[in-house]
């Protein structure tokens, strides 16, 4: 049995006075990329620098202000990267690129050098805080610790009076969900006035959940706390970098934003150390889903998810939410008649605002219009056959036809699995369009009658037609073709039928349009009763063949009885 008592609860602290469970999210964060870095060092292989310059432009192109590119003191190749940008002069004026470096001395002069020449930068500190850091990994007090982050901001302090273009001053500290708060907080407070931060020179505190330890709403408390207590509060900017741990780290973002969080930093579809960063995207797309403007260019995903995966070989998870294959996808019957039905209500009605089952946002809105929302299995159900007909194929199977016509595709479904929308139209012309045995409709010539004096019928046709091959014709009269026809075969083949309804409509638009014809037919005798179906430009012949078609579903095996037993 697994043995929890080898692990220990993480504390949580005293707030009572929480004032972010009454908050909403009104307004997009200042965003931060860092793919670059922190998602790039969890890469198996990592990105060469051609890769790193195609997802920096990709990033710009998507509308990050500040992205961190590397740790230009730690590694060659993050060196050679940013100069490269440096050098090609590929930064925006509007975008502030981040590097990182530890506190130390020969490590920040050489990110200074790596930034030469750059208008401004964001020149990104930090050194963990936490307890169990403190002790197994340091072996160093509280206060040797703080001075560590001391020491480095006047550091980077000294060389940015020095520098030509602007430096923006950020700590962390590091592992600080493993830090007592009030400890965290005075290491904090200690960095901005060893900075001197002002409401014109602000510091950004960030605050990571280097590795996520609790639920979300003990982060939320935390940052909130931080938030009322830090001092020089308007000359802060409040950040945070979460992971993802616990598998909440979108959860803890949203409630920290909540709680006071003013900059997100994360990466795309959430690559990162362990189980990642937080995903970016994930909450950008939470919140157009809430009306709410995420100030990112994410409308194409698969562009997105193309550069991605070609960038850092990784693919993502079909179920990853707005950007897996199949988050937009239903296989439940019930699902798949809920969409249905709402995707109709919403071409019926033009609100102003999406509302769709299980839709939470239009696909169409973020580039995903041309995938499958609906998919056929073994799980699915009528609503789901008949949505496919109708959004691919332009077929509007009546509502009775549904269940019938789905039956046919489940138990092909039940055989093989998934049936893509072009099997389903190719078992819709093999079971009813293209159905012509044991007969098959030729032509058709029709007489208006309805000026004949003292007559039963008012239309007269003349129907040519094969049984078994062999062609045929009859003349026969009622009340409009189809009802003429019906009469006519009742009698040529010795059946019983009746026309229960019959339903219409059109196919493709312009001169050469195709309608198609729908009849419910029942066998009297026996009280079987099917559909059939026809297409044709013409909607007489349209109906004729449905006629046709509906007799060979309900009697095809007779009469091919019949005909056996006469010609032995």
């Amino acid at each position: 049995m697994l043995n929890y008592k080898r692990y220990k609860r993480n504390p949580v602290i005293d707030h009572p006075d929480r004032k972010w469970p009454d908050k909403q999210i009104e307004k997009a964060p200042t965003w931060v990329s860092v793919d670059l870095r922190d998602g790039n060092q969890a890469l198996v292989d990592p990105m060469v620098v051609s890769e790193k310059i195609e997802m920096f432009n990709k990033l710009v192109e998507l509308g990050f202000k500040e992205i961190e590119i590397g740790f230009p003191a730690a590694s060659q190749i993050e060196y050679d990267f940013l100069r490269e940008l440096v050098d090609k002069d590929m930064i925006p004026d509007d975008v502030t690129v981040q590097v990182l470096t530890q506190c130390r001395e020969n490590l920040i002069n050489r990110t200074f050098e790596s930034i030469e020449g750059m208008k401004k930068a964001i020149v990104h500190i930090y050194n963990s805080t936490s307890t169990l850091q403190r002790d197994v990994v340091f072996n160093m007090s509280k206060e040797e610790i703080k001075q560590l982050a001391v020491n480095g901001t006047l550091m980077v302090k000294e060389r940015a009076e020095k520098f030509p273009g602007k430096i923006i001053l950020e700590y962390s500290p590091e592992s600080f969900t493993g830090t007592e708060p009030e400890y965290a907080l005075e290491v904090c407070n200690a960095v901005t006035e060893a900075w001197g931060a002002t409401p014109d020179n602000k510091v950004i505190i960030n605050l990571p959940a280097t590795v996520e330890m609790t639920t979300p709403n003990v982060y939320a408390d935390i940052i909130e706390w931080e938030d009322q207590h830090l001092e020089r509060r308007d000359s802060v900017i409040l950040s945070i970098h979460p992971h993802n741990d616990r598998g909440t780290g979108v959860a803890a973002t949203e409630l920290a934003m909540l709680a006071g969080a003013e900059r997100v930093e994360g990466t795309l579809f959430g690559n990162g150390e362990r189980t990642g960063n937080v995903d970016v995207l994930n909450i950008a797309y939470n919140m157009f889903s809430q009306g709410i403007d995420p100030e990112l260019n994410i409308e194409n995903i698969n562009d997105i998810i193309d550069m991605y995966e070609r960038c850092t070989k990784m693919k993502i998870d079909p179920r990853h939410p707005y950007a897996g294959k199949l988050v937009f996808t239903a296989f439940s019957g019930s699902h798949q008649d809920a969409i249905s039905k709402g995707v109709k209500a919403m071409m019926e009605r033009h609100p102003d605002t999406w509302e769709v089952p299980y839709l939470p946002i239009d696909p169409a809105d973020i580039g995903r219009e041309y995938e499958p929302i609906v998919r056929i299995n073994s799980q699915s159900g009528k609503g789901g056959v008949a949505f496919i007909m109708d959004s691919y194929f332009g077929f509007k199977l009546p509502k009775g036809m549904h269940k019938e016509f789905a039956n046919v595709i489940q138990k092909i479904s039940e055989e093989k699995g998934e049936v893509a929308p072009a099997e389903v139209m190719d078992v819709f012309r093999a079971e009813y369009l293209n159905r012509k045995e044991p007969v098959h409709f030729r032509k058709l010539q029709v007489v208006d009658l309805s000026d004949e004096i003292d007559t039963e019928f008012d239309t007269q046709v003349t129907v040519f037609y094969t049984d078994h091959g062999v062609a045929k014709e009859f003349s026969a009269t009622g009340n409009g073709p189809i009802d003429a026809v019906k009469r006519g075969l009742a009698s040529e083949l010795g059946i019983n039928i009746k026309i229960i309804d019959y339903e219409e409509h059109a196919l493709t638009g312009g001169s050469n349009a195709q309608a198609a014809a729908y009849i419910h037919m029942l066998s009297v005798d026996d009280n079987n009763i099917t559909y059939g179906a026809g297409v044709s430009s013409n909607i007489t012949r349209a109906s004729v063949r449905a006629v046709f078609s509906a007799v060979n579903r309900l009697f095809g095996d007779k009469l091919e009885a019949e005909y056996s037993r006469k010609n032995q």
